[in-house]
């Protein structure tokens, strides 16, 4: 239990109040006036000389008073003021916590680790060990112990032995405030110095300044201190035989510490003393001496340490490196140690992979609060400790270059100029111009052409060629003048920067680029990245405390934020690249992200954020070295963010991303249109332009998308103004449209050559029709019939011959005069026909042939007809007359056949079957049968039976000319 004051209690077998003792005198004055002692007269050489000698002593004794004196004064003269003692600056650790104030991450120092603290603080047992191991008569003497000093000189002088005499009060002050070389001048200011400290401050003030400054060896200054290097905890939570441990080791600390059998030794001759004396029971003592002694020097306590060693700097360029060090600041920083721990095993988890798998021997993690900016985890590198990696280095705030991650703030600033997430651009091979040195000439990662895409999909896709396209668009400029909002600090000489800044052309500082993404959960607040929340003096003053809900500054509207999120957010936008199973999906919990990666492998990226955090990971070699081919940010990367990422928000709300408003646009291009829409006549045998030679019956009116980049719709400067009068101003159009033509191109081979994956696309023909020509045209003849042929029977026939310049028929027509008659399409294309319609007297045979791109040529013949008319005779197969049947028999087909003799002309062309019950006059059509095609079985069946009777059936047959001939009559009985 702490105590209120150090004063002893009054007891008669307390040592403070037996008394000191004294050394009686050798003879007395009344003996010396005696007769006894008077000199005898004889004696007067004798008492001459000691009327020489004692005046001659009193003068030697006041002249050493004198010097005494005199001496005590030249040496004191340039002593510091014991008024200012407390005044002075003592030097003391400096703690830094995390964010709850309660865990220590550090304590700087310079060479004295000291931490104040009041003597309430110290166990009450740990005073009296020390008092009883350093000095018994403290409550005593005033400053120093006269008979001690004496007693240690004579052994000094006569048997060589040193002992020590120093009071706590000298110790303090040698320790404190003089230096501790062996020189008599030395001591006597430490005299002077303990003798005033004395009278000027109480025995528990002096004890408060003892504990709070005399060294305990290493680096430990203060009981404090020694109780945090030694035993790892506060001196408040020392038990009793730590406590007498720590007391023991001011009289020799390097010694004890490694001599422990020795200290030991002391630690239970101090126990034994407290016990003697009334402080403790005999019985605590025993008991704390089986205590085992576990001192150790443990290595200072270092969570985070780049994190640290930022604040560490940081601080130092505010309050300078001295108030740091030795100024015994207390500070509290944003750091969250269960996430600082989350990054850690993240990074060390995949560490080892990328080491062996890819030959990434570092790594570095940083995490934020976008809401305020709060650094909440800090992993500078993969070990720091590790010098072989340059472990020491935090890359998080190296400037290293942030490869594709960068793209997110380059389209951004597009859409701030006009632009949308549905803009049109062609994701084609393109060259660009350079006013100095070799062309550029960007490619995908994968080496692939994607035709005409969507802004959304090259940004979720990464794709480096729309990407270039829309830094040229937005400006340079325009992409800089945002990252200067965004608080980027290294992209500041812009005329280092060219088309590439937007793959990463820039160096970032991992924790400056955090920050700007979290600027987009943020919907545009950026917040700048803070470490320290609170700092007070070694007085408990506040120096400096961070606003609880701090403003930020607006950096872009929030409408651009949310398209940026909503892309990035977006899994299946970025699946045709990174498959639907990535390591920026986190499931059920909506997360922005992007990769990055520079084209030689030299650093790889991750950067993402939930609204509520946000989080960067970067991968690679301090020394620059290059990594293996296929060390992508989403192989080396990205694993550790996720890692970090599910962790981090392991129960945490589910949070969503604020949707964005639609954006309506003019231009087709700026709403995901590809080309514009045009229509021609196309000639569908060539797929060419139709002329006037192409067949009607070929020419087909088609629409066609004229193919053009960008800039043939839009000033890049102005893209929702009006199109511009002449795109070939800009510099860039003709390699972009060239672009476009030559991809067109070699994606028409690849679909000629069976690719069905090729980009499909049928361009406007520029060609006319260059198949349907004169030469091109059949030359035909008929051989028969002859002109003016006589036909008598009911069969045409007639036979060609033809040339045909193409080389092959694909069919040949028979028409009779305006009329189609009937299309061969085989070999050897003859007619032979039945006439049926085509009535007596001359004809005209017309003869088409066509070749496979119908190309017709024709031959004409006139012909004559004259066939006598015979009328058909109607046969019936089923039923025979007089025939009785059920209702069990119907439905009832009814058959007929007409013979068709060669020299008889048939042209039935309509037929009705009838029935009539003998009772009635009154007949009952059963059915029509139209345009038989064979006479020789026509069917129709009789659906239900009709009431018990005997029926008449019969058919009635028409002709081509409207004559009727019928049937004989077929009796049947229904029963």
């Amino acid at each position: 239990m702490p105590i209120p004051s150090l004063r002893p209690k009054p007891r008669k077998n307390n040592w403070r109040y037996k008394p000191l003792g004294g050394v009686r005198p050798a003879y007395s004055p009344q003996a010396w006036r005696s007769k006894k002692y008077r000199p005898r007269r004889k004696q007067g050489l004798a008492l001459r000389l000691i009327k020489v000698i004692v005046p001659a002593g009193i003068l030697a004794g006041l002249f050493s008073i004198v010097f005494v004196v005199s001496l005590f004064a030249w040496y004191g003269r340039d002593l510091p003021d014991p008024d200012k003692l407390l005044e002075r600056s003592i030097a003391q650790s400096t703690t830094i916590y995390d964010r709850t104030g309660e865990n220590i991450l550090y304590e700087v120092h310079g060479e004295e680790r000291r931490t104040m603290v009041e003597l309430e603080e110290i166990p009450e047992y740990l005073v009296w060990a020390t008092i009883v191991a350093e000095d018994r008569q403290f409550y005593e003497h005033s400053g120093f112990n006269l008979r001690r000093i004496i007693i240690t000189a004579v052994k000094d002088i006569f048997t060589g032995q040193r002992a020590g005499a120093s009071t706590i009060t000298q110790q303090f002050v040698k320790n404190a405030i003089l230096t501790p070389e062996k020189r008599y001048s030395r001591k006597i200011k430490e005299l002077i110095l303990s003798y005033q400290i004395e009278n000027k401050f109480t025995k528990d003030q002096i004890l408060k300044m003892y504990f709070n400054e005399i060294p305990y060896g290493s680096t430990a200054y203060g009981i404090e201190a020694a109780s945090q290097i030694y035993l790892g905890k506060s001196v408040s939570e020392l038990s009793l035989a730590e406590a007498a441990t720590i007391a023991g080791l001011p009289q020799a600390p390097t010694y004890y510490y490694n001599h422990q059998d020795a200290l030991q030794g002391r630690r239970d001759y101090i126990l034994d003393s407290l016990a003697e004396f009334g402080y403790i029971t005999q019985e605590d003592a025993e008991l704390a001496k089986e205590e085992p002694l576990k001192l150790e020097q443990r290595k200072e306590a270092l969570v985070a340490p780049h994190f640290v060693m930022y604040v560490k700097e940081l601080l130092s360029q505010r309050y300078g490196e001295r108030l740091v060090e030795s100024g015994g600041l207390n500070i509290q920083t944003t750091l969250d140690i269960e996430k600082q721990e989350a990054a850690e095993a993240a990074v060390e988890e995949r560490a080892l992979n990328n080491e062996t798998d890819y030959g990434a021997m570092n790594a570095a993690l940083v995490a934020l609060d976008p809401k305020t900016g709060d650094i909440l985890a800090m992993v500078g590198s993969r070990d720091f400790y590790n010098e072989d990696i340059d472990g020491q280095v935090n890359v998080t705030t190296s400037p290293r270059q942030p490869g594709s991650s960068f793209k997110p703030i380059v389209y951004a600033a597009s859409f701030i100029k006009g632009y949308t997430p549905k803009t049109i651009l062609w994701d084609v091979v393109t060259t660009f111009k350079t006013e100095v040195g070799e062309d550029y000439t960007p490619h995908n990662y994968d080496n692939k052409e994607h035709g005409p895409i969507t802004m959304r999909k090259a940004l979720a896709g990464s794709l480096n060629i729309p990407a270039v396209k829309t830094i040229y668009l937005t400006g340079i400029s325009k992409v800089l003048d945002l990252a200067d909002a965004l608080g980027y600090t290294t992209l500041y000489d812009r005329s280092r920067f060219g088309l590439s800044l937007v793959l990463g052309g820039g160096e970032v500082k991992l924790l400056e680029h955090v920050a700007a993404y979290g600027a987009l959960s943020q919907e545009g607040i950026i917040q700048t990245p803070r470490a320290v929340l609170k700092v007070t003096d070694s007085n408990g003053e506040i120096l400096e405390e961070a606003d609880e809900e701090p403003t930020g500054e607006r950096a872009m509207d929030p409408e651009i934020c949310r398209l940026v999120s909503n892309i990035l957010s977006d899994n299946e936008a970025r699946a045709f690249t990174f498959g639907s199973s990535n390591y920026l999906n986190l499931g059920e919990r909506p997360v922005a992200a992007k990769t990055g990666t520079t084209n030689d492998y030299k650093d790889a990226w991750a950067v993402g954020y939930a609204p509520s955090l946000v989080a960067g990971v970067w991968v690679g070699n301090n020394d620059n070295k290059e990594m293996k081919r296929g060390a992508a940010g989403g192989v080396v990367a990205a694993p550790i963010w996720h890692h970090f990422m599910q962790a981090a928000l392991r129960g945490s709300p589910i949070e969503q991303f604020a949707v964005p408003a639609e954006i309506k646009a003019e231009k087709p291009v700026l709403r995901g249109e590809t080309g514009s829409e045009v229509t021609a006549k196309i000639d569908k045998a060539s797929n060419k332009l139709a002329s006037s030679s192409t067949p009607p019956e070929l020419v087909e009116e088609r629409a066609f998308k004229e193919m053009h980049s960008i800039l043939h719709y839009v000033d890049k400067n102005d893209p929702q103004g009006p199109v511009p009068k002449d795109p070939t101003q800009d510099s860039y159009y003709e390699p972009w449209e060239q672009a476009i033509l030559e991809f067109l191109a070699r994606e028409k081979e690849k679909r000629e050559a069976g690719d069905e994956k090729a980009f499909a696309y049928d361009a406007l023909p520029t060609e006319e029709d260059d198949v349907h020509t004169l030469e091109n045209i059949p030359i035909v003849s008929i051989i028969s019939p002859l002109p003016g042929k006589i036909f008598t029977t009911n069969i045409l026939t007639a036979r060609i011959s033809a040339d045909v310049p193409r080389g092959e028929i694909s069919k040949v027509e028979y028409w009779i005069d305006s009329e189609l008659f009937a299309a061969e399409e085989k070999s050897p294309y003859n007619l032979e026909k039945t006439i049926l319609s085509t009535s007596d007297g001359k004809h005209t045979l017309i003869a088409k042939v066509y070749d496979d791109v119908l190309n017709m040529g024709e031959a004409r013949v006139d012909f004559n007809i004259d066939l006598i008319d015979i009328a058909p005779a109607i046969n019936w197969l089923y039923p025979k007359t007089d025939i009785i049947l059920g209702a069990n028999n119907f439905p009832l087909n009814l058959s007929i056949s007409i013979p068709n003799p060669d020299q008889q002309r048939i042209g039935v062309v309509r037929l009705k079957f009838f029935y009539q019950a003998e009772t009635s006059s009154q007949s009952r059509l059963l059915g029509l049968v139209t345009d038989p095609e064979d006479f020789d079985k026509i069917e129709l069946a009789w659906p239900s039976a009709p009431g018990p009777g005997i029926y008449n059936v019969y058919v009635e047959a028409e002709d081509y000319k409207g004559e009727v001939y019928r049937s004989e009559v077929r009796r049947v009985e229904v029963e």
